[in-house]
């Protein structure tokens, strides 16, 4: 027998989406030996250059105002802005490969398969993985383990609870579902984009194509032609979306060909010019295996009807619940898009197996039901979600308890969370280590109902037609001052600055998506500042920075610094004629973590 190659880590994260990449990033962050097991070239999953889709979240193509998500997936999305204003791909693969890879404390197994999982009674002790680049087997041992694969292998294999289909709408009580349960999931997509060539370009239909009517598409808008359309689904019915994934897959190549050739080919479309410039062949897939926690999400937590005591994430879009078997069910609307009220939390018994107790739950297989999943399915609410599993995972490993465990930490779970700058609904900033919370503020210049004591009020976004943050004038370069009482010695200062929370930034191959962005960083945010520290009224120490275009600012500072007021100088912006700051936290030596 081969011999394997023996890996020990704290904390394995199978699967590497943005689930799983902001898991293995936040626990690395935590300080503990961390490994994201990836079985395809690239990271990013639905993501990435393999499937280009675009990331969705709570603010549903920008129309809730103030609801995108922040955390890690700000940071990576916004780096991507700085360094790939054109939305090209391939180079956002690589962002999230240098978010993973530079990340200390986080190795990296990419075109690594899982191909087993070695347990000991209700712990998962090790996974075993294949590398087929390499042709290295790996015996990778953990204490911990999070299920990022979409799929819910990691926990089948492990023997962990998990459904598969529509659970009966007595079962929970769901308007939304059908009379009886039954094994139907949604379905499998294939993505294509077009370009426009300047001259006419013929298209010649392969002879394995699919041919289709304009009656054929009645109910599947195919008025944009430069992108791919998500109604191409099959699955999820008579064909299983994973073991029947190769078949639905060359059925979905035929479909695509087949729409395309109608589009060039099949009346008036304006597409003469428009040229395929690419056809992905690896489906995105929507749902399969829903992995069971302590709690099971429903519909009527969707609908913001029950508040969480431990509450680490949230969503918004829509219950967005497509019709069974997808393109094949021509008579049909391929979705039916159940509106929330608003956004709703997401509570921490969502995110770890109710019955594996050493395995977290990540992207689209968290605790839900299949009315609940049809919204939490989305990217950005699987990043936000994983972020949260990974400190989580961090805080269990450094109290020496299960991901159960963890509940009665739920305060510094949340808190940790905060100061990472992600949103928890009904959560405010109570970090006593957070030494500005009690100091005074006071500014230069405001904007009327922006004043500077909003950056200590515990909120770092708008929020119910509050404000939470200072805004004042770029062009006089205003200053906002933090005072404290008696002299206090501060090592790391944290910003959180406008990003405009409600506007997208996320990676497109839809032009209508790209068309309503700014192509460079949010022109909202601060470009340059300066800090500044006093003490006695005499200044210490004079910093500038450069913000390159993050909402969050960390400025760690290499000797705490003795002083009794922090000034923060708006020497520029990315464009708007306001300077926005939301927070300012401050802390010492020993409180600045990570």
């Amino acid at each position: 027998m081969e011999q394997m190659l023996e890996k020990q880590y704290d904390f394995v994260v199978v699967g590497g989406g943005l689930g799983g990449i902001c898991a293995a990033i936040a626990a690395a962050r935590g300080g503990i030996r961390t490994a994201l097991v990836h079985n395809r070239p690239v990271l990013g999953g639905n993501a990435s250059s393999e499937m280009r889709m675009h990331i969705c979240g709570a603010d549903h193509h920008m129309s809730r105002p103030d609801a995108r998500e922040t955390g890690i997936l700000e940071e990576i999305l916004l780096e991507n802005k700085r360094r790939n204003p054109e939305m090209i791909y391939p180079i956002f693969d690589a962002v999230l490969w240098e978010k993973v890879h530079y990340q200390e404390k986080l190795e990296l197994y990419l075109n690594t398969q899982m191909t087993d999982v070695v347990c000991d009674g209700e712990k998962i002790t090790a996974i075993c993985a294949e590398q087929l680049t390499t042709e290295k087997k790996f015996y990778i041992k953990a204490n911990m383990f999070l299920d990022g694969t979409g799929d819910g292998v990691l926990g089948a294999k492990a023997g962990a609870e998990y459904r598969i289909g529509r659970e009966a709408k007595r079962q929970y009580n769901e308007e939304l579902a059908p009379e009886e349960g039954d094994h139907c999931t949604m379905g499998n997509s294939l993505m294509f984009s077009a370009r426009d060539m300047g001259h006419p370009v013929p298209f010649v239909k392969p002879f394995w194509a699919n041919t289709y009517t304009e009656e054929q598409l009645k109910f599947r808008d195919h008025s944009d032609v430069t992108s791919g359309y998500w109604w191409i689904e099959l699955g999820g019915g008579e064909k299983r979306t994973i073991e029947d994934a190769e078949l639905l897959r060359d059925e979905l190549l035929k479909a695509v060909y087949g729409v395309w050739d109608h589009i060039k080919n099949g009346g008036s479309h304006g597409a003469g010019c428009m040229e395929l410039e690419w056809v992905g062949f690896l489906p995105g897939k929507r749902e399969s295996r829903r992995l069971i926690g302590d709690y099971v999400l429903t519909e009527h937590d969707c609908l913001g009807e029950q508040n969480f005591p431990d509450t680490v994430a949230y969503g918004g879009w829509p219950m967005d619940i497509h019709t069974v078997e997808g393109f094949l069910n021509e008579e049909d609307d391929p979705t039916v898009w159940n509106k929330v009220n608003g956004i709703y939390p997401i509570p921490y018994r969502c995110l770890y197996s109710s019955n594996i107790k050493n395995l977290f739950l990540g992207g689209r297989a968290i605790s839900c039901t299949h009315v609940a999943f049809s919204s939490t399915r989305v990217m950005a609410t699987c990043a936000v979600a994983g972020q949260a599993a990974g400190v989580a995972a961090a805080i269990a490993l450094k109290k020496g308890c299960t991901p159960s465990g963890v509940l009665e930490f739920i305060d510094e779970l949340q808190q940790e969370l905060l100061k990472q700058d992600c949103y928890l609904p009904g959560v405010r900033n109570t970090d006593p280590k957070d030494l500005a919370r009690t100091m005074k503020v006071s500014a230069s210049d405001q904007t009327e109902g922006c004043p500077p004591e909003n950056v200590v009020n515990g909120t770092a976004r708008s929020e119910g037609g509050a404000s939470n943050c200072w805004r004042a004038s770029i062009e006089g370069k205003p200053v906002i001052t933090l005072t404290a009482e008696q002299p206090m010695l501060v090592k790391q200062i944290r910003l959180t600055l406008d990003s405009n929370l409600s506007r997208e930034i996320t990676p497109s191959i839809n032009r209508a998506v790209l068309k309503r962005q700014e192509m460079n960083p949010p022109s909202e945010l601060i470009r340059n500042y300066t800090v500044e520290f006093f003490l006695n009224g005499n200044s210490v120490k004079r910093l500038s920075r450069e913000s390159m275009g993050q909402r969050l600012q960390i400025i760690g500072l290499e000797d705490e610094i003795r002083c009794d007021s922090v000034s923060i100088r708006a020497e520029s912006t990315y464009g708007s004629p306001l300077a926005c700051i939301f927070e300012i936290r401050l802390y010492a030596g020993e409180e600045c973590g990570k």
